[in-house]
């Protein structure tokens, strides 16, 4: 499963990802770090920062050692100089 959406996010195939992993989550399958961790990422490359870091903090969650934890380091990064420069215009 892992692999299968690793390889739809670097064919840009990011809605399929998405599709697949809410279908799977909905089918009662269990949720690690590393797929919540690819469900952000997926969201982020779709440009909804906010489900992307929704997921990071998910798999932050299930283990605080996920890479999920750099993510969301970087997207809080990105969000606090995008909102800095609106208030600089």
């Amino acid at each position: 499963m892992k692999e299968r959406i690793r390889n739809l996010l670097a064919s840009d195939r990011a809605d399929e990802a998405i599709a697949e992993l809410e279908r799977y989550r909905g089918d009662g399958g269990k949720m690690d770090d590393i797929l919540f961790y690819l469900l952000g990422n997926a969201w982020r490359k779709k440009g909804n920062w906010q489900m992307a870091m929704n997921n990071y903090l998910e798999a932050v969650a299930l283990n605080p050692e996920s890479p999920a934890q750099q993510a969301l380091d970087i997207a809080n990064e990105i969000l606090d100089f995008y909102n800095k420069d609106m208030y600089n215009q």
